[in-house]
């Protein structure tokens, strides 16, 4: 129960902003974005393609840095670079845009990044063990992650993410392009960071499996925070799709007409 104990004795909030923003010349990706984020929670966030989702994420991972705006992780405000570096000593990240070492094996990529994490090796060997095993890669000793897949790049890119144990964890898109077998496994240990007291902060634009696994959810649109309850609030007033596509003005149905269809 060690996140449990860890939080409990930590935070309450595991994310805050205010007014965060991030330009790109005159083009606004995220604008005065206000999170909240409590400790603990399955946050899931959601937007369409372009909305300022994974912006948001490099810029709470430290990836990037904000155009104006406060950030604090774990109780820590982030700007601080002393700070910033011990926040991420707690905190897992899987990437939009996958970035692994080509020629190393899945068992020396966890244990550079196990390494850098600064865990005792005995620790590093003993849940990269039970990480490849999870993630159906310790039959895959010799391979080199240029030899893998897209889905089996990502299971082990989250293998990396949680070898930290982390309090924190960035999935920007994790079940994009793995099967089903793999998703099942990601959902389920999922559920467990969560219980034993990780934060997961989720971006996906598969509904269903937001619903199942979320207890909260905010989106965003245009690089605004259009809406934000919880999913026993969502479940209430109808379905999580619904609420999307009421938050997103969403006139999709009447432009994806096809005249060839119409008669």
């Amino acid at each position: 129960m060690e996140n449990l104990s860890r939080l409990n004795n930590r935070v309450t909030i595991a994310i805050e902003t205010n007014g965060l923003t991030r330009c790109f010349g005159d083009l606004y990706a995220v604008d005065d974005l206000d999170l909240c984020v409590e400790a603990g929670k399955f946050y899931g966030f959601l937007g369409p393609n372009g909305a300022g989702k994974s912006t948001t994420i490099k810029m709470l991972t430290g990836l990037l840095a904000p155009t104006h705006g406060a950030m604090r992780i774990l109780g820590k405000d982030t700007t601080d670079a002393n700070k910033a570096r011990q926040v991420k000593r707690q905190v897992g990240v899987v990437p939009e845009e996958l970035a692994l070492f080509d020629n190393l094996t899945a068992r020396e990529y966890l244990t550079f990044i196990g390494r850098m994490y600064q865990l005792p090796m005995a620790t590093v060997r003993e849940r990269s063990q039970e990480l490849l095993a999870m993630m159906n890669l310790d039959n895959e000793e010799k391979k080199l992650t240029l030899e893998y897949s897209h889905g089996m790049k990502k299971k082990l890119t989250l293998a990396a993410a949680l070898i930290p144990n982390p309090d924190l964890l960035f999935l920007d898109e994790p079940f994009e392009g793995i099967d089903a077998v793999s998703s099942r496994v990601l959902r389920d240990t999922l559920k467990r960071c969560v219980q034993r007291g990780t934060t997961v902060f989720l971006t996906s634009h598969i509904l269903e499996i937001v619903e199942r696994l979320c207890t909260n959810v905010g989106i965003i649109a245009k690089g605004k925070l259009v809406y934000q309850a919880t999913m026993e609030q969502i479940r209430a007033s109808g379905s999580l799709e619904e609420r999307f596509l009421e938050a997103v003005g969403s006139d999709h149905g009447e432009r994806q007409k096809l005249s060839w269809l119409e008669d």
